[in-house]
Parts: C-alpha cells; structure tokens; sequence
C-alpha cells in the first residue's frame, strides 16, 4: 500500500457558522451528519490521529472511528480573539487583525502567529512516519499550514488556502519531502 497522509478538517460548529473564531465548541447536528456521510470514505486506516478538540474528536465518532490524541494537531491559538465573532475582533482591533492577516509573524491576539503554526505543523510532518494510510482529524488552519510547508510556500500564501469543513488534503511522503496530491 502506498503510504500517506490524509488531512481531514473537522465538521462544522455553531461558531464556524457564525464567523467566529473557535473555543473548543462541540459539532452542530448539522456537522455530526455531514460527518457520518463520509463513513466508509477512508476505508480502515493504519492509523488514525485527531486533534485533541472536541469538534475534531466528535468528527473521527462520526466517522465511526478511533483516534489517538495528537497535540501537534490542535488549532491554531487565538488567543485573546477565541471565542469572538470576526466582526467584534474587526469592529475593536481594525489594526491588530490586519497586521495578522498581512504578517505571518504578527501576533497582535497574544496567541500563535502565522508562522509559528507553518513551524509548529512542519516539524510535526518532518518527524511523521507514515506505513500504510493515516488520517489525520484536524482544523483548516492546520491544513493549510500544512500544505504551505508541503510546497515550501511563502508563509503570507497561508491566507490564500481555503479549507472547508471536511476538507480533505493527501500528502504523499517520498524521498523529496511531502507532495500534495489532489483528486478525489
């Protein structure tokens, strides 16, 4: 079997669905039946790993699977903005968002700048050995620093990676690093 790696962001939540950055909130129905709709979709993985997240471990259940708690896969820390609506964070930190989204090194929340997440989620994926196929449950921002650190991608392309909720991304390990594969 060929190894790899499949990124799974978990299913939606009352707050993704209002725009507002996540506390470790559950599912909605709306998510738990989105997620048992890919059942069967990854066949039984060698092995399977989730963020330590309820909405990420509610996701791999739906699934009607089990997860080995992996820290290196939590969300990205917000800081002072988790659990806010995006417009409130707007509406009282114009300049302090801003700076965030235009520098990857910005911290202005207190929490996890842009980069320190690409470094956090590349060392993890350096270090990963992959026999047979993983999937990993994690968060949108997890895969999309994944995917810059996979094509050694300028950390500001970060912003320019959309992931929704249950996206899947399929990295491929070889003698030249991680390769992004896509299909279905």
């Amino acid at each position: 079997m060929t190894p790899r790696l499949s990124l799974l962001s978990h299913a939606a939540t009352p707050a993704l669905r209002a725009a507002s950055f996540p506390l470790d909130e559950e599912l909605d129905a709306r998510g738990i039946t989105s997620a048992q709709k890919l059942a069967g979709r990854f066949g039984v993985p060698a092995r399977v790993l989730s963020s330590p997240a309820l909405r990420a471990r509610q996701t791999v259940e739906a699934l009607g699977l089990q997860a080995e708690s992996e820290a290196m896969l939590a969300e990205c820390d917000y800081g002072r903005w988790a659990g806010l609506a995006f417009e409130a964070v707007v509406g009282a930190e114009p300049e302090g968002l801003a700076a965030w989204t235009a520098d990857p090194d910005a911290c202005p929340h207190g929490g996890e700048s842009v980069s320190n997440l690409i470094r956090r989620v590349g060392a993890w994926l350096d270090q990963l050995r992959v026999d047979g196929h993983v999937l990993a449950v994690t968060h949108a921002s997890v895969m999309r620093a994944a995917v810059v650190h996979v094509l050694g991608a300028d950390a500001r392309m970060f912003w320019r990676i959309e992931a929704a909720p249950l996206a899947i991304a399929d990295l491929r390990p070889s003698s030249r690093g991680w390769s992004l594969r896509l299909g279905g």
